[in-house]
């Protein structure tokens, strides 16, 4: 059974940001949230099924890179509002943009290349980004799951990448899609249009936890405070380790890994860590 339309933020003790005036439009599609240590965004365009439209890509990459640059937070929640998570791009924006003398095409190259800059931003980004996914997942809105490093679904939902359904190859989605799950079964997704479901999505990797839909709010918010709760700087250290080295050969993935290895080794709070462990107490990190 789908699940049922979520709105922006329950009650799980946040407190909202306050925009300045000039990013208010950007803040009503996009809102954020923080509990403590973790940063929960919302895509609130719940009339287009958080289509990514031009609006929405700005707003989201304006958090990314205030993100990147606060140390307060440490995990980042992405989430829909409504009956689903994303249904991809806004396809009435880009039939709009066709009007150009070009046809569209400028638009569409500076659509494509902003959006791979959210996705790869995401994959950059210093904090765990994880998403809360209801409903559907469609097209960049799969591939916006796909980016991120975690993901939690709630039951009822189903992904796809189901562009060529209407005659558009999903090609950007599937970079994204082709480093989450098996390449037989992406290009299967990809060239049949065929919609998953949450635990055929699980048992693919594109997700990581199932959920009942009442839950998915708390048991994403608490995963999200288990990796807060880790050093801070060992988790950023370590996840910008486990990109650079998925995509090297296997004796420069050891070198490189090696090397943070043992620069995360000669910090302080890693060396009070370890002497916690082996004394039997809380550590006194200092951050």
């Amino acid at each position: 059974m789908p699940s049922s339309p979520a709105p922006c933020f329950s009650p799980l003790g946040a407190r909202a940001t306050l925009p300045d005036r000039d990013e208010e439009d950007k803040m009503k599609l996009l809102e954020r949230h923080d509990t403590g240590a973790v940063a929960r965004l919302c895509l609130n365009a719940p009339d287009r099924l958080n289509a990514l439209s031009d609006a929405m890509l700005a707003a989201l990459q304006d958090q990314l890179d205030a993100l990147a640059q606060d140390r307060d937070i440490r995990v980042v929640v992405i989430s829909g509002a409504g009956r689903a998570f994303c249904a991809g791009h806004d396809l009435r924006e880009m039939q709009a943009a066709r009007q150009a003398a070009d046809g569209g095409a400028a638009a569409f190259a500076d659509l494509f290349a902003r959006c791979a800059r959210v996705m790869t931003g995401i994959t950059t980004l210093p904090q765990v980004v994880i998403a809360q996914v209801h409903g559907i997942a469609t097209a960049a809105g799969c591939q916006l799951v796909a980016s991120c490093d975690m993901a939690v679904a709630a039951e009822g939902t189903r992904f796809g990448v189901n562009g060529v359904n209407i005659g558009l190859f999903c090609s950007t989605p599937m970079v994204a899609l082709t480093r989450n799950i098996p390449r037989k079964a992406a290009f299967e997704m990809l060239t049949t249009g065929r919609l998953i479901e949450a635990p055929e999505a699980q048992a693919l990797g594109l997700v990581n936890r199932v959920v009942p839909p009442d839950a998915l709010a708390a048991e994403t918010l608490a995963l999200a405070q288990t990796v807060a709760a880790k050093l801070g700087a060992a988790v950023r250290i370590g996840k910008s380790a486990f990109y650079a080295q998925a995509d090297l050969p296997l004796d420069q993935a050891y070198a490189h890994a090696g090397a943070v290895m043992a620069e995360n080794m000669s910090w302080r709070d890693t060396e009070e860590g370890i002497a916690a462990f082996l004394e039997k107490r809380r550590p006194d990190w200092q951050g």
